[in-house]
């Protein structure tokens, strides 16, 4: 995840605060200041804090229940407002936020694999290893997002389409994210998948899948994204 991108989107906000407080004759932002300017700037802290961390968090929550409020005006609401963004980004910088997040995809990402193990333990050898290497295409794609390495390209037309699992493995064995013995053996996972998505189920049997399942987990494990 690019956390320094949204740590410049909540100084973007910040800015826009300062500008409206500076205009403002009053402390509550009134006097000077155009209220199409408090909604405008009250609707994209909403809509950032969303985008962040999503509306289950603690941030929007709070945020929304100020918004809420019909007993101040939208001026005193925009300073209360601030406060969750200044904080929000303080935990960004710090690097709460990234941790959080890495536990939850960590969560999520278990919950497939639990997923492919069941579906394996009930004969569904070709679903299991399906849902094993697209797990793992993701996280590689994470993976990129966190070196800074391009998940996209042009092509020979000029379209931006999706870079092949394959040379994002490359890349990021290139950039030292990990070595060349893995990059091996994620091509060999990512092959599976392949195998098992085209009906070539004869090419792997139900132990490389269970192998297979075991091995992407530990990577998970080793590299977090």
């Amino acid at each position: 995840m690019n956390y320094t991108f949204f740590s410049n989107q909540l100084d973007g906000i910040i800015n826009e605060y300062s500008k409206i407080k500076s205009k403002a004759q009053y402390d509550d932002l009134s006097g000077g200041v155009d209220m199409e300017e408090l909604i405008s700037l009250i609707v994209k802290i909403k809509a950032t804090v969303n985008r962040i961390v999503g509306q289950t968090s603690e941030y929007y929550i709070e945020a929304s229940k100020i918004i809420s409020r019909t007993n101040i005006n939208d001026g005193p609401k925009l300073r209360m407002l601030i406060g969750i963004i200044n904080a929000l980004r303080d935990d960004i910088n710090n690097g709460y936020l990234k941790t959080l997040n890495e536990i939850i995809q960590s969560e999520v990402f278990s919950n497939y694999l639990e997923m492919a193990d069941y579906l394996l333990n009930e004969g569904y050898k070709d679903a299991a290893a399906v849902i094993t290497g697209s797990t793992l295409e993701i996280h590689l794609k994470q993976l990129c997002t966190l070196a800074g390495i391009p998940i996209d390209i042009a092509n020979p037309k000029g379209k931006i389409v999706p870079k092949k699992a394959d040379v994002i493995n490359a890349e990021l064995t290139k950039s030292g994210k990990y070595n060349l013995a893995y990059q091996k053996q994620v091509t060999a996972w990512l092959d599976t998948r392949n195998s098992a998505a085209h009906g070539q189920y004869e090419d792997y049997g139900i132990g490389e899948i269970k192998l297979m399942i075991a091995g992407v987990r530990q990577f998970l494990l080793s590299y977090p994204a």
